[in-house]
């Protein structure tokens, strides 16, 4: 699923909320009250299953339910669940916007140096990370994206 570029990880079920089989969500949209108008994919549940509860205040968490999923007992096999979009169900970027994704595959510079191509972008909490094809992970913040070249200068 991560693989295909048509569809674009925008979350990860966390935990389980509650005893009615309420989940918490990792969002990674810009807000979390983006939830509220996503078509939300995975392989576990059909997106009309899914409901946008409520954002949980001052973080990137939501609280969400899934229809069939309605105890604490079968919400918690959804733990690691990621959450996707059809990158088609995405807003249109404006002049000099893009998505992450639209940069995987790109070439990684350094001091006019050639360090790899971009397979992913991980977030632990501190900053989006670039990840190589080798493994090496670099800092995104301050990197200038230059798509005619489609090359990424950290």
């Amino acid at each position: 699923m991560a693989e295909n570029n048509n569809k674009i990880l925008v979350g990860k079920i966390v935990a389980f909320h509650g005893i009615r089989g309420d989940v918490r969500i990792q969002t990674y949209t810009a807000r979390p009250d983006d939830f509220r108008k996503m078509r939300i994919i995975s392989d576990k549940f059909e997106p009309e299953d899914f409901k946008f509860i409520r954002p949980v205040p001052n973080s990137d968490i939501i609280i969400a339910h899934i229809r069939g999923f309605d105890d604490r007992n079968s919400a918690e096999i959804l733990r690691g669940t990621p959450l996707f979009v059809n990158r088609t169900d995405l807003p249109k970027t404006r002049d000099g916007e893009y998505y992450q994704a639209d940069l995987i595959g790109f070439t990684i510079m350094r001091d006019n140096q050639n360090l790899g191509k971009i397979v992913c972008f991980q977030n632990f909490g501190a900053g989006d990370i670039i990840e190589n094809e080798n493994g090496d992970m670099f800092s995104f913040r301050g990197a200038l994206v230059d798509f005619e070249n489609k090359t990424v200068n950290i």
